[in-house]
């Protein structure tokens, strides 16, 4: 029937076969490796809900209550816009600098 030397000798059997392989079992396998990944973030993300529900409620209140405090307490009225140092200053000087324009001189 089927001669074994011809198949050896033919090229889409030699090369074309096992690479069909790799690429459709290379996808099989990245589905399920991504998978892990996306089953291990939801788990480790997954919080007890009655501990969800006491953070949320603390840290929503408390929060903007500690905020609003904090913004009664600010004088607004003084205050200045200091532009910060760009990618090519030493943020060291440019920060002396800025501080030594501050200080009110006597």
């Amino acid at each position: 029937m089927f001669n074994l030397k011809a198949l050896r000798k033919n090229k889409t059997v030699k090369y074309g076969v096992p690479m069909l392989i790799l690429v459709v079992g290379g996808s099989f396998g990245l589905r399920e490796f991504t998978q892990i990944r996306y089953d291990a973030q939801r788990i480790r993300k997954k919080l007890d809900p009655s501990l969800e529900a006491k953070v949320k409620v603390e840290k929503q209140s408390v929060i903007l209550e500690e905020e609003y405090e904090k913004m009664k307490e600010l004088n607004l009225d003084e205050w200045k816009n200091i532009r910060g140092p760009r990618p090519w200053e030493d943020s060291k000087e440019y920060q002396e600098q800025q501080r030594s324009r501050q200080t009110p001189k006597d």
